[in-house]
């Protein structure tokens, strides 16, 4: 698979584009003034605890506290207050000689671990979206290019993706063996036969990372952030850098320097593939991906074969109709015609998902399908497709009515590109004036202007047909108008000018603003 990455930075924000074969997959946007993260680690308060929700809200700095439930707290949250404390004091060296404390009940009650005004370190789990503040965890975690370190804990994972009994194996026995006291790990995708070597650097890096950030606490006053994660353009290459990746284009000179640094540290080897793009147009419109971004967003999105997607978006869930349009291949009955318009569009909804980070609750109503061969290849298409998606998601088999629910991991506002453009008529309102008033406004305005502002040598402007129908005649309006204002008004055609659009000009060629 070709992968290519495009970065786009400019003074408000960066956009990041990921093409899979020259196909769009992925849109980020980078905001320069987000400070609210996830993976950020910070220094709370605890502001107000709430025993009916058994949770607590935890001042970050954010205008709206983080929301912190009791089953966020992970079972050593004891061992990390009294490291906080002591981190804070100046009494710690190391987190390694830190005694952990015993696990916490996963039934218990949230007044039994926290108290009003205590401090407490947080990890920001879900980005602040819509009225909401950021969610926060207890539970810390640091990712890396090959593995996640999780402090107090003992545990070793490994990603369920790596299916070889004997790699998963080989790689427990390999971080069982360079794993320090009071850690745990867990083991992604992309470190099946990877080297231990380069296992024990990254290893070692995340370790240096976490006791970094303790020695931040000293002295420190919450709310105060302690651990900053990588930007979006780092965490994508963290994450899915791997041989398929052919270019990775940017336009910002110190952007371009920073990844290509990153890259240096993760993959020696791939450094090359990092260009700076110097051309005079903007960079998503030189390699085309304006066309792409406008062709994937809107309510409706359709495939090149004539299928189409109607997405709709709702308090509670997103909704998503498929529709064959014209795609009937005479050749095949219904049925089988359902199944290849499913299959096909399962490709596209999995995309969308992807391109649009759509998370929550997505029911999908596919074209019905009597067979329950065909309802379960449909499935297992579904979740092929789905299985290149980084975010956690769950997909249900196909209902009897045909539909299919899938829940997918919110981590972060969900990605929105307004692709309509302001109708120059109606200005965005939906509605116009009726035409047959519309003669009778301008008189109006020239009425106005001729005798109560007293505008002498006026031009009126607009479109040529409306131009034909003023001066057009023995007896046009604009003969009448002379006779009315006793004032001659110059009328002149512009054929950039939609239907019924119309501006005023003064003596010297100056717009009057009505």
């Amino acid at each position: 698979m070709n992968k290519e990455l495009f970065v786009n930075s400019s003074a408000s924000e960066v956009d990041i584009a990921l093409l899979e074969d020259k196909v769009l997959v992925e849109l980020n946007k980078e905001h320069n003034d987000t400070n609210y993260a996830v993976g950020d680690v910070y220094l709370g308060k605890v502001k107000k605890i709430m025993p009916g929700l058994n949770a607590a809200f935890i001042d970050v700095g954010y205008e709206k506290d983080a929301f912190l439930h009791y089953l966020d707290l992970g079972p050593q949250i004891k061992t990390l207050n009294k490291m906080t404390r002591l981190a804070i004091q100046g009494k710690i060296g190391s987190p390694a000689n830190i005694k952990p404390e015993k696990d916490i009940e996963k039934t218990g009650k949230i007044t039994d671990v926290l108290t009003s005004g205590q401090q407490i370190v947080v990890q920001v789990a879900k980005e602040p979206i819509s009225t909401k503040g950021p969610r926060v965890s207890s539970e810390l975690s640091f990712a890396g290019r090959f593995l996640v370190l999780v402090p107090f804990s003992t545990r070793v994972s490994i990603s369920q993706k790596i299916r070889s009994s004997d790699e998963r194996n080989r790689l427990k026995r390999l971080i069982l063996s360079i794993r320090p006291d009071n850690y745990g790990v867990i083991i992604r995708t992309v470190a099946e036969h990877k080297k231990v070597a380069e296992l024990d650097t990254d290893l070692k890096n995340l370790v240096e990372k976490w006791e970094n950030s303790i020695k931040r606490l000293k002295q420190a006053t919450a709310p105060k952030k302690i651990v900053s994660e990588l930007d979006r353009t780092s965490v994508i290459l963290r994450d899915i850098l791997s041989e398929s990746f052919n270019n990775i284009y940017i336009n910002d000179p110190v952007l371009y320097e920073d990844t290509k640094t990153y890259i240096k540290s993760i993959a020696p080897d791939k450094a090359n593939i990092v260009k700076l793009y110097k051309g005079k147009t903007p960079i998503f419109e030189h390699f085309g991906i304006d066309k792409y971004i406008k062709n994937s967003f809107g309510r409706t999105v359709t495939i090149r074969s004539g299928i189409y997607l109607i997405i709709e978006h709702t308090e509670a869930m997103h909704v998503v109709d498929i529709n064959s349009g014209h795609r009937v291949n005479k050749e095949q009955n219904q049925e089988e015609n359902a199944v290849s318009v499913n299959i096909e569009s399962a490709k596209e909804l999995a995309r969308q998902l992807r391109l649009r980070d759509m998370g929550g609750i997505i029911v999908v109503d596919f074209i019905d399908m009597r067979q329950a061969a065909n309802r379960r290849k449909l499935f297992q298409a579904l979740k092929e497709e789905m299985a290149k998606d980084r975010a956690k998601h769950t997909i249900l088999p196909p209902s009897k009515f045909g539909l299919v629910q899938i829940t997918r991991q919110r981590v972060r506002p969900e990605m929105n590109i307004d692709i309509l453009e302001k109708c120059p008529v109606c200005d965005g309102t939906g509605e116009m004036k009726p035409s047959m008033l519309f003669v009778d406004e301008i008189e109006n305005n020239i009425r106005y202007l001729v005798q109560d502002q007293n505008e002498k040598g006026l031009t009126l402007i607009l479109h040529p047909y409306i131009y034909a129908y003023l001066t057009k005649g023995i007896i046009s309006p604009q003969v009448s108008w002379y006779f009315k204002f006793k004032r001659w008004i110059r009328i002149k055609p512009d054929k950039s000018y939609h239907f019924l659009e119309y501006h005023f000009f003064n003596k010297n060629d100056d717009e009057i603003k009505i």
